[in-house]
């Protein structure tokens, strides 16, 4: 009797926390069905097992601006992924995050009988919300990860199981930090302040200007502060390092951002998941973001929330300092690092408030949850997603 052939099925992520979650899914799923997943992602999906038709690094902008100048390659990706999936004839395609390209390549896949999974769904809670409608008419399921979305998308009749944050019970510390310290130079009896300028170039670019000015700020009130820049896997950590005094007391510690995070009195956190991260850690933390001028002004009228960091809006109510496009200043930062370092209610009363955060986030197994979900989806009849 001839071999199955493995079923196939597109699995998409466009930037790098997108790309964590997709290549623990892949894992998930391996481990569940005979698949064979390709689509877009980068190095952590390719050693989970997904054939790389083109690399989410090609595609991984944020801002209306910056799309604008990416979009040659933003096309490219998308008619590669299209034209692979009209060849291998996938019955699923799960995409993550990412929803102004992933939006538009459901689209284009529905009409090849291509039924669509949206893992980790838009945040159009917060932004745009009438596009929910979008949802409804392109995907066959929505996988939701935070608990006030189940009843967002629910309401608009979007089919959608909230599965809980994919990071809850994952996120953990390799390090103590007196280990950490060890590791690295630090002295683990002075104040450490950690910062995470975001992973793409342009989130640096317009990061690392402010941070330098805000660290030389915070050294000037408390002279025994150490600072520590947790960059990236395959970061270029010498270009991280430019710009700062040679005297100045920056460590850049590559690939343990968990312990660098888990370390700090306090961290200077870029907008994003990064900021769950810290709150899984318990690590006091202050976001911060910027886009470009043109960028923050054509998205200021489609903005519908009160707050950016996912933490305040898990929360509900403002837990963190949120330091945000013209808030985004050295001064500001500084402030707001050193209230944290000096005041012990403070840093108290921020932590009870990750506290309730993390209770908000559901238990750990998401990822399993996701996938014993697209399991059932690619065992049942098209139109049946149960």
């Amino acid at each position: 009797m001839p071999a199955m052939t493995p079923t196939p099925i597109l699995l998409s992520a466009g930037e790098a926390s997108g790309e964590m979650y997709a290549a623990k899914l892949a894992a998930a799923l391996r481990r569940r069905a005979d698949v064979a997943l390709f689509g877009m992602g980068g190095a952590r999906m390719r050693e989970a097992g997904v054939e790389i038709v083109t690399d989410y690094s090609e595609v991984a902008v944020v801002g209306i601006t910056e799309v604008l100048r990416h979009l040659p390659s933003l096309l490219r990706a998308m008619q590669r992924l299209v034209s692979e999936a009209a060849r291998r004839r996938p019955p699923l395609a799960v995409l993550t995050d990412f929803p102004g390209f992933h939006l538009r390549l459901a689209r284009k896949l529905l009409p090849r009988g291509v039924r669509n999974v949206y893992f980790v769904c838009p945040q159009f809670w917060a932004w745009r919300p009438w596009r929910v409608r979008i949802l409804r008419r392109r995907f066959a399921l929505g996988l939701c990860i935070f608990p006030f979305e189940e009843k967002f998308f629910g309401d608009a009749g979007v089919p959608v199981e909230f599965i809980g944050h994919p990071l809850v019970g994952e996120v953990r510390a390799a390090q103590s930090r007196e280990a950490f310290c060890r590791s690295h130079g630090l002295d683990a009896a002075r104040p450490i302040v950690t910062l995470l300028p975001g992973s793409r170039s342009s989130e640096m670019a317009r990061h690392l200007p402010v941070l330098r000015e805000a660290c030389a700020l915070i050294r000037q009130s408390v002279p025994a502060a150490q600072f520590v820049l947790a960059a990236a896997p395959e970061s270029d950590c010498e270009a991280l390092r430019r710009g700062w005094p040679r005297e100045f007391p920056l460590r850049v510690v590559e690939g343990q951002t968990y312990d660098a995070m888990a370390a700090a009195d306090a961290a200077i956190v870029s907008s994003g998941t990064a900021t769950v991260e810290a709150a899984l850690l318990d690590a006091p933390m202050v976001v911060i973001y910027r886009v470009s001028a043109l960028t923050a002004l054509l998205a200021k009228p489609f903005v519908r929330t009160p707050f950016f960091s996912m933490v305040n809006l898990i929360a509900g109510r403002r837990v963190v300092p949120e330091l945000i496009q013209k808030d985004c200043t050295p001064q500001r930062v500084a402030h707001e690092v050193l209230r944290l370092l000096q005041q012990d209610a403070a840093r108290a009363e921020l932590r009870r408030g990750l506290a309730e955060v993390r209770e908000r986030l559901g238990p750990p197994g998401a990822i399993e949850r996701a996938a014993d979900a697209i399991v059932r989806m690619l065992r049942a009849k098209p139109g049946n997603a149960s």
